[in-house]
């Protein structure tokens, strides 16, 4: 029934393979667990107290709490699922709770770092000092997730309306404006990618290596840690970085948090006022240092 779930989740909810990819990990270790444990074969004759020992030996392998209620939502998910295809009856995560997590701020870097960073590309090859840097700005400048920067398209860059069209969670299209700067770096590195390579060796992704190949995950992700180690030595240096830094310099300049939201791509606004904690926490610290009877 396992492969069902899967195409339901990638045909009718509209998932990215990664999330899939996860769901179906998040699914096979649990089963694992339950067959191993307690010798149990059939989907139906497991309990919210079996579930309930799983996550005692997660928490004992210090799996983090944000990690185990993940497991915990993909498993809920299938349940209902099954329940949905009549294949079990009754739900026992609906007993089981998630359990308590911190909430961290989003990580961010300075507006002054960021300025400091657009002068690092200077040296190297031009069509890969130029896509390195476009790849930069557009998370910088959009807010966009790396999976959906990886997937762009040629046809998705609207030269004459400075925006691009981006394929996100669920399918779903946005289109999001370039400012002047990033609009004429992406007509810059169209025409070097152009004269690069031929129309019959390279691939129509706006993103693509030296043979003209899309990009990895994994690539990306390592141009932005380059560059980030440059300027910055917050912890994590990721793409999702950048997109948290684009959301709170919005944020801190005047910007709608709707209208953050829009060009995010969130479906829900609890999602994106994760930022305002970071404005308000600044806040609070000048309000200390300025106020006299603070």
């Amino acid at each position: 029934m396992k492969k069902e779930y899967l195409k339901y989740l990638k045909f009718e909810k509209k998932l990215s393979n990664h999330t899939i990819i996860a769901y179906s990990t998040d699914i096979d270790e649990a089963i694992c667990y339950f067959e191993g444990a307690f010798n149990i074969y059939v989907i139906k004759n497991i309990s919210s107290e079996i579930i309930r020992s799983w996550i005692v030996e997660l928490l004992e392998k210090n799996i983090n709490p944000k990690s185990i209620n993940r497991k915990l939502s993909s498993l809920k998910s299938y349940f209902k699922f099954l329940i949905k295809n009549g294949v079990v009856e009754n739900n026992p995560l609906e007993k089981v709770f998630s359990l308590k997590t911190t909430k961290r701020l989003p990580t961010f870097v300075e507006k002054d770092k960021m300025e400091e960073l657009f002068f690092k590309f200077e040296t190297g090859d031009e069509f890969v000092l130029i896509r390195n840097k476009l790849i930069i700005e557009l998370f910088y400048g959009t807010g966009i997730r790396l999976s959906e920067l990886i997937n762009l398209r040629i046809l998705d860059y609207n030269i004459i309306e400075s925006t691009i069209k981006v394929l996100g969670k669920r399918k779903k299209e946005r289109i999001i404006p370039l400012g002047f700067m990033l609009n004429k770096l992406c007509k810059e590195y169209i025409e070097i990618r152009g004269k690069l390579f031929s129309k019959n060796e390279r691939s129509d992704f706006l993103f693509v290596n030296m043979k003209g190949n899309g990009l990895y995950p994994k690539i990306v992700y390592r141009i932005v840690k380059k560059y980030l180690e440059f300027i910055t030595t917050i912890k994590k240096k990721s793409p999702h970085v950048l997109r948290h830094t684009f959301a709170t310099h919005m944020l801190d300049n005047g910007a709608d948090i709707n209208s953050i939201k829009e060009l995010l791509g969130h479906s829900s606004l609890s999602s994106t006022q994760v930022y305002t904690h970071n404005t308000i926490f600044k806040l609070k610290n000048t309000y200390k240092f300025a106020h006299p009877r603070a």
